[in-house]
């Protein structure tokens, strides 16, 4: 028998008095103020001192409807959209810790570049871009973040 076996009953009890081990149950959060209707997931879960965002496009609030006029108008709204969520949350933008950018066209990445500079400043959070096919809605750009939930 192998010594490594004995330290299992040890790790199994670090792990449960772990901070993570601890944390609360996650908390399903929809403010009513982006989304309307009956979808099927949530605007944010908050887990530990972890707020995860669902991805965003650029619908007008309470609508399922993508606001007029194109790539600089949809991502305008969808950080609007962001800020909304965070804000009916208890947070702001500088709490945001990481995005994942998803664009219907890689050519709109500098555009996305410039608008991304209205709301965020530096420090900037960590952030991937990636090209996709199709998005929900016909969007031309979703947003999924992470932000820090601590008080």
């Amino acid at each position: 028998m192998s010594r490594h076996f004995h330290s299992i009953p040890a790790l199994l009890l670090l792990l449960a008095m772990s901070p993570l081990a601890a944390a609360a149950a996650p908390e399903f959060l929809n403010s009513g103020k982006v989304l309307g209707g009956d979808l099927p997931f949530s605007e944010a879960v908050r887990h530990g001192d972890t707020l995860y965002l669902s991805g965003q496009v650029g619908i007008t609030p309470r609508t399922m409807t993508l606001v007029a006029g194109g790539f600089r108008p949809e991502a305008m709204q969808l950080l609007a959209n962001l800020r909304t969520i965070l804000e009916a949350n208890g947070r702001g933008t500088q709490d945001v810790i990481r995005c994942t950018v998803m664009l219907a066209d890689m050519a709109d990445w500098p555009a996305f570049n410039e608008i991304w500079r209205t709301v965020f400043q530096k420090p900037f959070p960590a952030r991937t871009a990636i090209g996709v096919q199709a998005l929900a809605l016909g969007a031309r750009v979703e947003l999924e973040c992470l932000a820090s939930a601590r008080p």
